[in-house]
């Protein structure tokens, strides 16, 4: 599977949330939302939330995606994801998510 890489360097082709979607498996679905609830603390999160194409590709995305601060940062200066900015080492916006997934900053070095 090719790589789909966020504006946060997540690998959104090994999202289950982009996997379900795809797929249009409402099974899947209802299983992320189970994960979900205990991983991200979202109790809230429901099965009909569960649509995400991927961050940079086209199509329809999480409700999170407007609200999230690194794509708002990445689309403001034109970029397709943090691997173009020179402050991707110490910015502060990103580090949430790579101080969780190791494998997010990696991907986005492997694009420089």
């Amino acid at each position: 599977m090719k790589p789909i890489i966020a504006c946060c360097g997540l690998d959104c082709a090994a999202c289950e949330a982009r996997i379900a979607t795809i797929a249009d498996d409402d099974e899947m679905r209802a299983s992320v939302v189970e994960k979900w609830k205990t991983q991200y603390n979202s109790p809230d999160i429901s099965i009909e939330m569960i649509n995400c194409t991927g961050c940079t590709e086209p199509g329809v995305k999480l409700s999170h995606c407007p609200e999230c601060e690194i794509r708002k940062c990445a689309l403001s200066k034109g970029f397709l994801t943090c691997a173009e900015c020179e402050i991707l080492g110490t910015c502060e916006t990103v580090k949430f998510v790579h101080q969780y997934t190791s494998e997010a900053l990696e991907n986005l070095k492997s694009l420089q």
